[in-house]
């Protein structure tokens, strides 16, 4: 069982349709930077329904000792900068990332890249769901935009129709 690092968008979509258990089943052991940490809880004094990580028992909180300075002037959040500096650091971990810029760049460097519509996947495949068209449309109706062509290209992964 591969080891994870995890940023805020997996996470908190995950909590938002109910399935954030499966990263454990998933994953041996779980970190997430502090950052991810602070994102989550700047959400929840805004009063957005955001998981509260310290519930999971699961995450470990472990910081990057650096970030690539070129990753700097990117527009990506210090959550995604963090998870991907620390994934940098630990390669043989899978980085759980949803952003595209931030996907890039992490296949860029070599990392292995997992998101949200990947767990979903993975979760048919063991048989924990029979279908993940439900799930994608749950995920859109919590705020996740998935694209018409993105949506089509994981129902034919899950060898699976529109409904």
């Amino acid at each position: 069982m591969p080891d994870a690092i995890c940023n805020t968008s997996p996470l908190l979509y995950l909590y938002r349709i109910e399935v954030a258990n499966w990263l454990p089943q998933l994953f041996g052991e779980i970190w997430t930077p502090r950052a991810v940490i602070r994102e989550l809880q700047e959400g929840q004094h805004r009063g957005y329904d955001v998981p509260n990580p310290s519930k999971y028992k699961w995450l470990r909180v472990v910081d990057p000792h650096a970030v690539p300075s070129e990753w700097l002037t990117l527009d990506l959040g210090r959550g995604e900068l963090a998870t991907m500096a620390l994934a940098l650091e630990n390669p043989e971990r899978v980085v759980l990332l949803d952003d595209g810029l931030a996907r890039r760049i992490a296949e860029a460097a070599g990392l292995t890249v997992w998101g949200t519509l990947r767990i979903l996947l993975e979760a048919k495949s063991r048989g924990w769901i029979e279908s993940v068209g439900p799930l994608l449309d749950r995920l859109a109706v919590t705020g996740m935009w998935i694209s018409h062509d993105v949506r089509q290209r994981v129902l034919a992964l899950a060898d699976e129709k529109e409904s």
